[in-house]
């Protein structure tokens, strides 16, 4: 299984750094990058529980390899809480694994390290 994730303000990069995921994971950056095998996406959640733009556009191009997704939000949104993870989930029919805050504490690593396995 790969990887692959974007980050804006660091928060999902933390989570792939302190899985150890960092050489594997592919970086999300323009949503032209491709994927070749089945992967788990690992994305934060843009505005008001948006989907970042590209996050779509990479999607677009791979979603047919997507297997699970990993959301990190703010509860301070409220019901937009990691919502970018139920539109993908519902968009490419596939569940979403984990919904953390920020960029987690030691215990959600532990449980998205186990659920990612």
């Amino acid at each position: 299984m790969k990887y692959a994730f974007a980050s804006r303000t660091g928060n999902v990069e933390s989570i792939i750094d302190r899985l150890g995921l960092t050489d594997e994971a592919l970086r999300i950056e323009s949503g032209a990058e491709t994927i070749d095998e089945e992967f788990i996406i690992f994305t934060y959640t843009d505005g008001f529980g948006d989907t970042p733009m590209e996050v779509e556009d990479f999607l677009a191009v791979n979603g047919d390899l997507l297997k699970g997704v990993v959301v990190s939000g703010d509860t301070s949104y409220g019901e937009a809480y990691c919502q970018a993870g139920d539109n993908i989930a519902e968009a490419y029919n596939v569940p979403v694994l984990y919904k953390v805050e920020n960029d987690g504490t030691d215990e959600d690593i532990t449980a998205i390290a186990d659920v990612i396995k």
